[in-house]
C-alpha cells in the first residue's frame, strides 16, 4: 500500500478553492501539512471552515514566520491558535503518543515525519494529510480515501478505545454526520469500549461537542445501540424535537443548543415535566411560574407540548411597568417592603389586562403599597 500519491494538479486547485488562505502558504521555512478533518472534507467536497495544521518543529515559531497573530499556546501537547488574513488556524507540532493506562491522558513527544503524527490518530478518514510547503499531494498511510470513498469508519488501531475511549463518542458523531457505516471490526471493538475510564468531565465535554451537532439524534441513537450510553425513555425523538424547536426564531438562543440536546436526550426526566403539565390560567400565573425554571428546563417542556410557553416568550414576558419605585417613594411610600409589594400588584394586573397607561399602574402601586 502506498503511503502518497503523486502530484495531482486536481488536488491543488480544490486545496486552492477550498482554502485561499492557504494558497500561497510557504510554511515560514518549515515542513507544514494540512491534516485530518479538513483533508477529509476536501476530498468530499465539503470544506468545513476548521483549518488544522501540523508542523515538523515549533508551531510558534511557525506562527511567527507567517506574521500571525497568536490567540493561545499550549506547551503540553505543542499547538498554537493564531489569526491569518481574518481565519482561525489550529497548528500543533507534529506529535507521537503513548497512553500510561486507559483512560490517561497522552505522553507526547514530538514526531520526525507526518506519517507518524497521522498513526496517533482516530479513524482512517481522518489520518490523511497535504503537504503545503511543497507540491500538493495527498499523503495516506492507513487507506483513508479508499474509506472515504466507500462511506466506512474505520479505526487504526486495536487499542484505540482502550487508550482513550472518547473515541468511542467521536465515532457516533462522524458516523451520523457522514451517514457512514462502521467497520465490522470497530464496531466489536467499539461494543467493548469503556467510556468509565475517562473522568467524566472529558466524557461530558465530547458528548456536548456531540450534542452541537444536527445529527446528534442519530448520534445518541449509535452510542445507545453500541451499549456506551442510557439514554431516557424517547429520548432520540426528545432531542430531535428540541433541535427543531431551536431553529425557530423565537426559540434561537433561548439557550445552549448542546446542553438542551443533551439533557434531552440522556437526563432523567425533571421539573421540565412538571412545568409542561402546567396549563397557567393568567399571564401573571405564567409569568410567576417561570421565576422557578431555567432555560433548559423551558425548552424542554415546550418540546414536551407546553405551547403557552410561546405566548409567555412573545408577550408576556416582555411586559414592563412604565412607573418604578421612585415613583412610589415620591409619592410617600417608605423604602422597604411595601415599594416592591406595590410594582408587584401593578406588574400582575397589567400583565393581565385589568389596567393600563402609567396613571392607572401608579393609582394600583399606591394602594398595594400603603394597604399592606
Amino acid at each position: 500500500m502506498s503511503s502518497s500519491e503523486p502530484p495531482s494538479p486536481s488536488l491543488a486547485e480544490a486545496l486552492g478553492r477550498a482554502y485561499p488562505e492557504l494558497a500561497t502558504f510557504g510554511g515560514a521555512g518549515l515542513p507544514v501539512y494540512l491534516v485530518g478533518g479538513a483533508v477529509r472534507d476536501l476530498l468530499r467536497r465539503h470544506p468545513r471552515s476548521d483549518i488544522d495544521l501540523v508542523v515538523i518543529g515549533d508551531p510558534a515559531e511557525l506562527a511567527r514566520g507567517l506574521g500571525a497573530v497568536t490567540i493561545a499556546e499550549h506547551d503540553r501537547f505543542g499547538t498554537a491558535k493564531l489569526h491569518l488574513e481574518g481565519h482561525q488556524i489550529d497548528i500543533a507540532r507534529a506529535r507521537t503518543e503513548t497512553y500510561p493506562h486507559p483512560g490517561a491522558l497522552p505522553v507526547v513527544e514530538p514526531a520526525p515525519a507526518i506519517e507518524a503524527d497521522l498513526a496517533r490518530r482516530d479513524f482512517t478518514i481522518n489520518a490523511m494529510a497535504i503537504p503545503l510547503a511543497e507540491e500538493p499531494r495527498l499523503i495516506d498511510p492507513h487507506a483513508g480515501r479508499e474509506d472515504l470513498e466507500r462511506r466506512l469508519l474505520r479505526v487504526l488501531h486495536d487499542r484505540s478505545f482502550i487508550d482513550d475511549p472518547t473515541r468511542a463518542i467521536r465515532a457516533a458523531r462522524y458516523a451520523a454526520r457522514l451517514g457512514f457505516a462502521v467497520e465490522e471490526k470497530t464496531l466489536a471493538l467499539l461494543r467493548a469500549a469503556d467510556l468509565s475510564t475517562v473522568t467524566d468531565d472529558r466524557r461530558e465535554a465530547e458528548l456536548l461537542r456531540l450534542a452541537g451537532e444536527d445529527s446528534a439524534p442519530e448520534a445518541y441513537e449509535l452510542l445507545s445501540g453500541w451499549g456506551l450510553l442510557e439514554l431516557r425513555e424517547g429520548g432520540v425523538e426528545l432531542a430531535r424535537r428540541v433541535g427543531e424547536l431551536l431553529e425557530l426564531p423565537l426559540w434561537q438562543l433561548r439557550a445552549e443548543r448542546n446542553r438542551v440536546v443533551h439533557a434531552a436526550a440522556t437526563a432523567r426526566p425533571g421539573k421540565e415535566l412538571e412545568l409542561a403539565a402546567t396549563d397557567p390560567a393568567r399571564p401573571s400565573e405564567a409569568v410567576a411560574l417561570m421565576t422557578a425554571y431555567g432555560a433548559v428546563e423551558m425548552v424542554l417542556a415546550r418540546a414536551h407540548g407546553a405551547h403557552w410557553l410561546d405566548q409567555y416568550l412573545q408577550k408576556w414576558s416582555q411586559v414592563d411597568l412604565e412607573i418604578t419605585g421612585n415613583d412610589l417613594l415620591a409619592a410617600g411610600v417608605k423604602q422597604g417592603k411595601a415599594v416592591g409589594r406595590g410594582l408587584a400588584e401593578a406588574k400582575r394586573r397589567k400583565l393581565d389586562g385589568e389596567i393600563d397607561g402609567r396613571a392607572e399602574e401608579l393609582a394600583v402601586a399606591l394602594e398595594a403599597a400603603r394597604g399592606g
